[in-house]
């Protein structure tokens, strides 16, 4: 059976929460509440098998394993905008 892809808004959370370190601050930025980025990164974890933040009060830091996601989070999120730029050029 093949692996699920990875949902893109769930990598956008861990994007954003990687960067910010608080899941208040990534809320804030991506116009969410703060329970629904903790949802999507707990499902991105459940989806993946393995713990990506480990959690301290308020404040997160990224394990080995989100460390290795991130790499993957970061180009994947770029092609996606080179996609969209591209296709913004046939709506002219």
């Amino acid at each position: 059976m093949p692996l699920a892809i990875l949902d893109s808004r769930k990598l956008l959370a861990f994007s954003t929460l990687a960067r910010v370190k608080s899941f208040t601050q990534a809320a804030k930025e991506m116009g969410l509440t703060q329970s629904a980025v903790s949802h999507a990164i707990k499902a991105l974890e459940r989806d993946l098998g393995c713990r990506l933040f480990d959690r301290m009060g308020r404040m997160v830091t990224i394990t080995a394993a989100g460390r290795q996601l991130l790499h993957h989070t970061e180009v994947i999120l770029t092609e996606m905008q080179h996609a969209r730029t591209d296709m913004a050029a046939f709506n002219r």
